[in-house]
């Protein structure tokens, strides 16, 4: 029963994260590693940013100033990496000879640069319960920065070329870098998957449509475009709606997260508690 209670927790977000009824209640605490439980009365909510208690598969919790600030650097990851991304693909619907368009191209590297930085922010600070499934996301996009590296410096710089164009014009480095944009995928269908936004859902087959379409050649450069030009669309609204939803949303079940920090032999305590309080 107790691998039954844990995997279900750490692989599925809890369904009870609403606000505590009112009267003293108990809050988790996380302390050099050991979980403590102690009182939190109406008045006083310890470091509460607005004095919400939120019930937890682990116990009651709340939203620390320390957690406003990691989900606001999540969210602004995402946001560089919108704009970086738009911004740089932008070159393909201008005019060929525009001023506009060659400053863009001139620059498109350092755009992908500053993308690629945010979405390693997003990824790095990102809550997934399964923390095998974080680590794959963060290790695609370490794969695809090393890729796009590789590729800049032993073909597209010999080549007097930056990196973007040179993938344009060889689908095949789509290999190389195509990491970094699954690990992007795999981001936003987990913002799909656990709020239910339709943008975040359209992403997930739109990103590997294009990359997949440019790698096999099958896909024609006027469906690539209207396939690019969705995608930048959708990734501004997903990312501009991100600043819409509550700061919990973006933490998760905090008292899962400070159960996964303790050692194993306080998580058999946590979880024979649980165990022996579900059955009384």
């Amino acid at each position: 029963m107790a691998s039954r209670l844990l995997s279900t927790t750490l692989l599925t977000p809890p369904a009870n994260l609403n606000k505590s009824s009112s009267g003293p209640t108990a809050r988790v605490g996380l302390r050099k590693g050991r979980l403590s439980i102690r009182a939190v009365s109406n008045s006083s909510q310890g470091g509460s940013v607005d004095g919400t208690v939120y019930k937890g598969v682990y116990g009651p919790w709340t939203v620390d100033q320390s957690d406003v600030k990691e989900v606001i650097l999540y969210r602004s990851g995402l946001v560089t990496a919108a704009a970086s991304f738009v911004t740089a693909s932008s070159a393909a619907f201008l005019p060929e000879n525009s001023w506009l368009s060659e400053i863009i191209k001139q620059n498109q590297d350092l755009f992908y640069l500053v993308g690629a930085g945010g979405l390693g922010l997003s990824l790095f600070l990102i809550h997934i319960y399964v923390t095998e499934i974080k680590r794959t996301l963060q290790a695609l996009w370490a794969l695809g920065v090393v890729g796009s590296f590789a590729t800049y410096a032993a073909l597209a710089r010999p080549a007097s070329d930056n990196l973007v164009h040179y993938v344009v014009d060889h689908p095949t480095a789509v290999w190389f870098v195509g990491p970094l944009f699954a690990s992007l995928t795999g981001l936003v269908f987990k913002e799909g998957l656990c709020y239910g936004k339709l943008e975040a859902g359209l992403l997930t087959f739109i990103i590997p449509s294009v990359l997949l379409g440019h790698l096999s050649g099958l896909m024609n450069d006027e469906v690539k475009l209207v396939l690019l030009g969705t995608w930048m669309a959708l990734f501004v609204v997903f990312a501009g709606r991100k600043f819409t939803q509550p700061i919990k949303d973006d933490i998760g079940d905090k008292s899962v997260f400070m159960f996964m920090a303790l050692p194993e032999d306080e998580k058999k305590a946590v979880v024979a508690k649980l165990e022996l309080d579900n059955s009384g």
